[in-house]
This record gives structure tokens, sequence and C-alpha cells, in this order.
């Protein structure tokens, strides 16, 4: 069938990404879908929610689907609105970076940038990130407490990124706030207002790093911008001017806004789990398998999409070529197919293959780094302030694809 049936269709459920209630909780909600069905039709954002850990792992690695449908149609051949021209900005930013992009241009950039983010550069910034977090740990304590998201969680991967791309400290100020901006058109159905915002940081973005790259052809430096200038493959192919800037945003947006919320979700888990805290408190070597279950129990991304390039069948329901898919992350690690009592925070946890990185040819090429900056910010807090407690009941933020907090107030 290509029509959803009232069996495929995901009303009447606890479904509502706009709803406070269910972004303060939306597991309950998956545990309904997953009941379900397979797949499900859902209208309010003209998608076919996928809810269970395998499907959404076969379907990141099908190549049916992608994440752009433009390298093969036009937005009329695909039966889309091409977005408005007032838009145009964010576009030419989002569509030149390898996130959003498919072979074989994905495998052409992926392929360079991999010559300049290599495992030695990240490994190289393990001292750094640990003495960063040090010391962003140590404030916090000075200070009695403070907000754990915005003195520890939001600094030290903002910093970590600035320092590979060699973007000068005093020019930092605003990289978060034009991620964030940028990351709102990441919503579902996002706002006109959220769409300006997107747009305008998007060009104040590239115009700042269009200058930067200028000034590295001219004076390369020991720096992931330098090095995405020199990056070519034997036949001297290179990244445009615009792939750089593309990929510098992505590197910056991805590789802080999920280790953002990962610290933050994390730390209200185990407040809220005092018997856990104390286990880790009390064992430091429990902190690598902690940095997994708590990226699994409470997801930083909750759904990635993906576009139906080749009519594809999903028990018995069949997607048309056009069609959009909600891959729903945070579901997928609730599954209780793959993960044993997956409602239930185990720090221990062995078996874990959860997808909060993703899988396929769009695997986080920063999970090493996130994991290297989870962990330092972790062992850091462990050690620094071992009577760190919560101060204040936290708020989430109204988004539900990328899960986080407004605040996260601790005291000593």
């Amino acid at each position: 069938m290509t029509a959803a049936s009232d069996e495929s269709r995901a009303s009447g459920l606890a479904f509502d990404p706009w709803d406070p209630a269910f972004v303060a909780d939306p597991y309950p909600a998956f545990a309904e879908l997953r009941a379900r069905g397979r797949v499900l039709y859902y209208e309010p954002s003209d998608q076919w929610l996928v809810p269970h850990h395998a499907d959404v792992s076969a379907l990141l690695r099908d190549r049916r689907l992608g994440r752009t449908y433009q390298h093969r149609f036009t937005h009329e051949e695909f039966g889309r609105t091409p977005p408005p021209p007032e838009h145009e900005p964010f576009h030419t930013l989002n569509d030149h970076g390898m996130l959003d992009l498919e072979p074989p241009d994905h495998t052409r950039i992926r392929r360079l940038v991999s010559k300049a983010f290599t495992p030695r550069t990240v490994e190289r910034l393990r001292p750094y990130v640990r003495a960063l977090a040090d010391d962003l740990v140590s404030r916090l304590v000075a200070a009695g407490g403070g907000d754990l998201l915005t003195d520890v969680a939001e600094p030290l991967p903002v910093a970590v990124i600035a320092e590979m791309l060699g973007i000068p400290e005093s020019d930092r100020a605003p990289l978060r706030p034009w991620s964030a901006e940028i990351c709102g058109m990441y919503e579902l159905n996002p706002s006109a207002e959220t769409a300006a915002k997107a747009v305008r940081a998007s060009l104040d973005f590239s115009e700042y790093l269009r200058t930067l790259i200028a000034a590295r052809r001219k004076d390369p430096g020991d720096d992931l911008i330098s090095g995405l200038i020199a990056a070519h493959d034997e036949d001297d192919d290179r990244l445009t001017e615009q792939e750089m800037i593309s990929t510098c945003v992505l590197l910056l947006n991805a590789g802080h806004e999920a280790t953002v919320n990962a610290t933050a979700n994390g730390w209200l888990a185990l407040f809220r789990h005092p018997g856990h805290l104390a286990a880790l408190r009390a064992d430091h070597s429990l902190v690598p398998s902690a940095v997994e279950e708590l990226m699994r129990y409470d997801t930083p991304l909750q759904l990635f999409e993906r576009w139906v390039l080749d009519e594809i069948e999903i028990d018995g329901t069949t997607l048309p070529r056009g069609a959009e898919v909600a891959l729903l992350f945070g579901s997928a690690n609730h599954d209780p197919a793959v993960f044993t009592d997956p409602e239930r925070l185990d720090l221990t946890r062995r078996d874990n293959p959860h997808i909060s990185f993703s899988a396929g040819i769009h695997y986080c090429i920063g999970a090493p780094l996130a994991r290297i900056e989870l962990a330092a910010s972790m062992t850091a807090l462990l050690e620094r302030a071992p009577t760190l407690r919560l101060a204040a009941e936290p708020e989430r933020r109204p988004n539900f694809v990328m899960r986080g907090l407004t605040g996260l107030r601790v005291e000593l």
C-alpha cells in the first residue's frame, strides 16, 4: 500500500513533538509507536516514523534513502516545493556540507576532510581537552556552583572545535549563537522567525569563515582550516571555498551540539539516580561505559531525516519516492529487542549498540572527539566536584529533534 492506512497512522498516540509534556519525556510515546508497528505515517510533519532499532539501523545504510535528493531529481521532479528564495543563504551553507550530501559528492568531501581530520589530530587534542575541562570545573567549584550547561557543557566543545579550526579566542563569542540559530532549522516545521535567524547566522558565519580561510591561504598554520586548504587526492581534487565553509560550520555545529546536550542530559540523569552517581564517584573506571549508556538513555539527537529516493517497502507498507522518513534515534535506543531493560539506567551495560552517532556513510566523523570531551568533563566533575548536586529543577528546551536543557543549576 502507498497511502497511510488506519493501522499505519500515528494518530491517537502521545507522539507530539510540539507538546511540552512529550518533549519532557518522549520515551513512553516511543514505546507506543514500537507497539503500533514498524513504520507509521505522521500527518503534521508529513513523515513516516520509524521507531525500531533494527529498521533505523538498516535504513541508515540503505542507499534507496538519502539525506538529499537533488543529486538525482529537481524539487519539482521529486514532488517537493522549492524552498523560498529568502532561505537561499541557509541552504547554500547546509547543502554543501557532507551531512546533507550523497555519493559521489559525499564520498569525495568526506575523503578530503578525513585527510585533515585524522585520528592523530584528534588524539593530539586529548591533553588540551582534559586541561580545559579541569579549568572549567575548577572555576565552577571556586564559585560554589553555577550553571553546569553554560559554565562547563557549552564552553568545552566550542573551545575545542574552535581550537582545531584555528579560530582566535577573541573571535569565539558568536560561534555558539550562530550555531544555535542555524540548528533551529533542523527542528520539525520551523517558524518564519526561526528561518530568518538561521539565514542571518548563515550569512554572518560564512562571511567570517571566508575571511579566515583567505588569511590561512596566505599564512597557513597548524590548524584544521589550513589542513582543509591543503587536502587533496591523487587527482589533485580539492575542496571548494564553499565546501570548506560548509565543512567548518558542520564541524562546529555537529561537533558541539550533541556533546553539550549529552553532557547536560547525562548529568541530569545521574542526579536523578543518586545510587548510580555514587557508584561512578567510587569507581572512575566506569566513565567510558557511563558515557555510552548516558548517550543511549537520553539521546541528544532524537530524529534523523531521510528522503525516499527509490520506492521501498517496510513491513507491507510501501513508501513511495518523494516520501520523507523520520528515523527515531531515541526510540531505537530504547528498543527492548536490542537492549535488556532499556528504561533502566545501567552504567555498566556491556552490550550497548546505541545509534546516537548515526551509522552508515553519515556516521559522525567527530565521534572519537566527542567521546574524549564527554569523558574529560565527567572525570573532571567527579574528581574536582565530588559533592556536586542539583540546585534547581531544570527546564527542557522546547525543541524535540535536538534534545537538551535551557540550564542545569548545580551547587556543592
